[in-house]
């Protein structure tokens, strides 16, 4: 059976994204993760991508990705996240995507028949409302939050209003970046 990975961008003060355009500017994790990319950040993105043959993603994620990412070529991580299938959850696109996608209209239901499908990992890329299904569904099997060493005091907060009942997890690795980036890797009990 396939795992499902959730891969997610957090800054000390919990934010993981934009949620007003006066914060903007800081609180895309684009915007204050980069100073931070290093060696240690690209080889553990890598080592995540090589256990993969799949994304997972919201449709707001899948966007901006696909905007980042489908011009790109080139580079073995381009190239890599290019050809990969994405599986994109959205209750208001009517037609799949472009870029390698599929859509996912029945969350729980799809999710858990492609990670008992042969293959490789899933790789999920952050975190918003898909995650409260997938959380309150029991699919997620690992969960690697990226802690930034960074305050932004503005933002969206991991599993802001997620309404579902507390989720207990193990601590099950941590690895520091000489960046101060702590991952935080965690299964559930």
């Amino acid at each position: 059976m396939r795992k499902l990975i959730e891969s997610t961008f957090v800054s000390l003060d919990g934010v993981i994204n934009d949620t007003t355009p006066s914060t903007a500017s800081r609180a895309e994790p684009q915007h204050w993760g980069m100073p931070y990319w290093d060696d240690d950040h690209g080889n553990y993105s890598a080592s995540l991508m090589k256990r993969a043959d799949a994304i997972l993603v919201g449709r707001l994620t899948y966007e901006a990705m696909a905007d980042a990412w489908m011009s790109r070529a080139g580079d073995p991580v381009a190239d890599m996240i290019n050809a990969m299938p994405k599986y994109v959850a959205s209750r208001t696109l009517t037609e799949a995507p472009r870029w390698n996608a599929t859509l996912l209209k029945d969350v729980p239901e799809e999710v858990a028949k492609l990670k008992e499908q042969p293959g490789k990992d899933i790789l999920k890329w952050g975190t918003g409302e898909l995650d409260r299904t997938l959380v309150e569904h029991g699919l997620v099997d690992e969960f690697h939050f990226w802690y930034f060493p960074v305050i932004l005091g503005a933002g969206l907060h991991l599993f802001e209003g997620a309404g579902f009942d507390t989720t207990h997890l193990k601590l099950a690795d941590v690895n520091r970046f000489e960046s101060g980036i702590a991952v935080h890797v965690y299964v559930p009990k």
